[in-house]
C-alpha cells in the first residue's frame, strides 16, 4: 500500500467526489417540480363552512381556488420550470356527474432526477466502507445540504433540525428518560436479576433464550422505536447470560418490531396510514372508518411481514435453512468461542451501560426490573386506548421515577442513584447523536426529492402484474434511503394508490379492491423493510444500541435474510395480482 492510499483511503475519495457532484448539481442541474395533491374528506357545518378533521380537531378550510387555476398543478409547473409561489394551496374540483366538490391541498416539491438519491447513497455507502456511522451520516448530510445550496451547515441545517420539537422529544426520551432508566437498572442490578429469574424458570440455553426473545418481540407490538426499546432492554440481559450473539439478538428485536407493529396494528399505524390512502370516487376508501377497515382487510397480503416474523422464529430455533450466512456465523462464533461480538466490533452503546455497579450491601430484586417495565407498558398501551395517542414520555418518565423510588426506598443513597443515571446518559449519547443525524439526513433526502423521483419513475407504463413488485422495490429504496417508513408512506401512498386504481380501471381488473389491497400491502411492507435494514433508521440504530451490537454488523447480518424474504414476497404479490385480475 502506498502512502497516498494510506493517507487517503477509498472512502475519502468517494466522499470528495460526492461533495464535488453535489456542488455541480446545485450550480447546473435544474430542479423538476412535481405536483403533490392530498385529497381530504371535507365536512360542512351549520354555517355552510367547510372543514376537515386533523388529529381529531376541527380545522377550517381557507379560501380554495379551482384546481385548473392553481399555479401548483402539474401543467403549470411544467410550463414555468421555476420555483412556484405559493408553496401550498387549497383547491377544489367539481365532479362532472354528481356536482360534488372535492377539496385537496396542492404542494409543489422538487427533485433533481437520479441526483436526488446521492445524499442517502453517500451515507449508506460510507457506512459499509468505513463501518463508522457518525461520520458517514454527517457526510451524507453535507452532500445533501450542498445540493440544496445550504453551505452554512450550522445555521441552515443543524440548528434548524436540532431545534425542532421532534429533536427535543428525542433528547428527552432516548437520552434522559431511556438512558436514565438503563442507568438505574445497571446501578441496582435489576436487569441482571431479570436474566437470572428467566434463566431459572424458562431458559435452558441459547435456543430457549432466543425463543423467549422472539415471544417478547410479539408482546411489544406498540410500533416504532418504542417497541424496539422495550424488547431490546428486556432481551439484552437474558441473551447475554445465555450466550446469544449480539447479531442474533439485534436481528430478533428488529424483525419483531415494525413487522409485528404493522400486523398487530392496535397502535398508531392505521390512523396514520388511512389519512394517506383516500382516492376520489373510490367508495371503499371514502371515509376514515372504511379506510381503517381496508387497512386491516389488506393485512392478509402482508407477505413480507408474515415471512419475516416466521424467519425470526426459525432463527430463534437455530434453523438457518434460508440465506442467513452472517447470522449463522455469529451463532457458531458465540457457541464455539463464547464471544458475543466479532473481533474488532464497535458497539454504539457504551459497554459500561451493561455492567452492574451495585453498591455494597444493596440487595437487587427482579421486581425492580419488572415493576417499571409493567408500568411503562401499561401507560403506553392504556393511553393509546383511552386517549388515541400513546403518551410515551409519560410512560418512560413514570417508569424512571418508579425505579428511582424503589432504589431509594431500599436504602440506596441519592448520590448513588444519580451516579447510575449519569452512567446511563453517557451510555446512550452516541446512539442518540446518530439518531439525530439520521433524522436530519432523512429530512435533507426528502427535501432533495429522492422519494418523489423514484415514484415518478414508474409513471403509468407498467402492466398491472408488474406494478406490485415495482411499488415494493421503489418503496424499499426510498425507505432505506431516508431511514423512515412513515416518511416514505407520506410520499408513496398518495401517489401509489391513485396509480394502482387507474391501472385497475384502464386494464380492466376484475376485482379492483383486491388488486388495490395487494398494491397497498406492497407499499406498507416496503416501508417495513426500510425500517429494518436501513443503517439510518431509528429502529435499526436502537436495535443495535439496546442489544449492544455493532451497528453495521447488525445491518449486514439482517439484510441478507430480509432481502431473500422481500424477493419471495415480490413473487407472491405478482402471482396474487395475476389471480385477482
Amino acid at each position: 500500500m502506498n502512502k497516498t492510499s494510506a493517507l487517503f483511503p477509498p472512502a475519502f475519495w468517494a466522499f470528495a467526489l460526492s461533495l464535488l457532484a453535489s456542488v455541480y448539481v446545485h450550480l447546473f442541474v435544474q430542479a423538476t417540480w412535481v405536483e403533490q395533491k392530498t385529497t381530504v374528506q371535507v365536512f360542512v357545518n351549520n354555517q355552510n363552512q367547510h372543514y376537515f378533521l386533523q388529529d381529531e380537531k376541527t380545522v377550517s378550510i381557507p379560501d380554495a381556488v379551482p384546481y385548473e387555476k392553481s399555479p401548483l398543478r402539474q401543467q403549470a409547473l411544467d410550463q414555468s420550470r421555476e420555483k412556484p409561489a405559493p408553496g401550498s394551496q387549497w383547491v377544489f374540483e367539481i365532479d362532472a356527474q354528481t356536482g360534488e366538490k372535492h377539496f385537496s391541498t396542492l404542494k409543489a416539491s422538487p427533485h433533481f432526477g437520479a441526483w436526488s438519491l446521492l445524499p442517502a447513497l453517500v451515507a449508506i455507502g460510507l457506512c459499509f466502507l468505513t463501518r463508522e456511522p457518525l461520520s458517514s451520516l454527517f457526510a451524507g448530510m453535507m452532500v445533501g445540504a450542498f445540493m440544496l445550496g445550504k453551505f452554512n451547515l450550522l445555521d441552515e441545517v443543524l440548528v434548524p433540525a436540532f431545534a425542532t420539537p421532534n429533536s427535543a422529544g428525542i433528547l428527552l426520551l432516548y437520552l434522559w428518560l431511556l438512558g436514565g432508566l438503563l442507568g438505574v437498572w445497571s446501578k441496582t442490578g435489576a436487569a441482571e436479576q431479570f436474566a437470572e429469574f428467566m434463566a431459572k424458570r424458562y431458559v435452558r440455553g441459547p435456543r430457549s433464550a432466543k425463543l423467549v426473545a422472539w415471544l417478547l418481540g410479539l408482546v411489544f407490538f406498540q410500533g416504532g422505536s418504542i417497541s424496539t426499546v422495550l424488547a431490546g432492554v428486556a432481551i439484552k440481559p437474558l441473551a447475554d447470560r445465555s450466550g446469544v450473539s449480539h447479531e442474533e439478538a439485534s436481528y430478533l428485536v428488529d424483525t419483531t418490531g415494525a413487522p409485528v407493529a404493522s400486523l398487530l396494528a392496535f397502535n398508531a399505524w392505521p390512523l396514520f396510514v388511512q389519512a394517506l390512502i383516500f382516492v376520489p370516487g373510490v367508495a371503499f376508501l371514502s371515509s376514515e372508518a372504511s379506510r381503517i377497515n381496508f387497512y386491516f382487510s389488506s393485512l392478509a397480503f402482508s407477505f413480507y411481514s408474515l415471512l419475516a416474523i416466521f424467519g425470526a422464529l426459525m432463527v430463534s430455533l437455530n434453523f438457518f435453512g434460508f440465506p442467513a450466512k452472517g447470522l449463522s456465523q455469529a451463532h457458531q462464533r458465540a457457541t464455539q468461542t463464547g464471544r458475543l461480538d466479532r473481533e474488532g466490533a464497535a458497539p454504539i452503546s457504551a459497554p459500561e451501560l451493561h455492567i452492574n455497579y451495585v453498591p455494597p450491601g444493596y440487595s437487587p430484586s427482579v421486581y425492580e426490573f419488572l415493576a417499571p417495565l409493567v408500568l411503562l407498558i401499561t401507560i403506553a398501551v392504556g393511553s393509546f386506548v383511552w386517549l388515541g395517542t400513546p403518551k410515551v414520555n409519560w410512560a418512560f418518565g413514570l417508569a424512571l421515577s418508579l425505579a428511582v423510588l424503589i432504589a431509594l426506598s431500599k436504602g440506596m443513597r441519592l448520590s448513588q442513584v444519580m451516579d447510575g443515571i449519569g452512567t446511563g446518559l453517557k451510555g446512550v449519547v452516541v446512539a442518540v447523536t446518530i439518531m439525530m443525524l439520521a433524522i436530519t439526513l432523512g429530512g435533507i433526502s426528502a427535501e432533495a426529492g429522492g422519494g418523489l423521483y423514484l415514484i415518478e419513475l414508474l409513471g403509468d407504463r407498467l402492466p398491472y402484474y408488474a406494478l406490485p413488485a415495482a411499488l415494493l422495490i421503489l418503496t424499499i429504496v426510498s425507505s432505506v434511503s431516508t431511514g423512515s417508513s412513515w416518511g416514505t408512506y407520506a410520499v408513496a401512498f398518495p401517489l401509489a394508490m391513485p396509480l394502482a386504481w387507474a391501472i385497475a380501471e384502464a386494464q380492466d381488473i376484475s376485482n379492483p379492491q383486491l388488486y388495490l389491497s395487494i398494491c397497498f400491502a406492497c407499499v406498507l411492507n416496503g416501508g417495513v423493510f426500510g425500517d429494518q435494514c436501513s443503517p439510518i433508521s431509528d429502529t435499526t440504530i436502537l436495535s443495535a444500541t439496546t442489544t449492544g451490537c455493532d451497528l453495521m454488523d447488525h445491518v449486514k447480518t439482517q439484510f441478507e435474510p430480509a432481502a431473500y424474504t422481500a424477493l419471495l414476497s415480490a413473487m407472491m404479490w405478482t402471482l396474487a395480482a395475476v389471480v385477482v385480475a
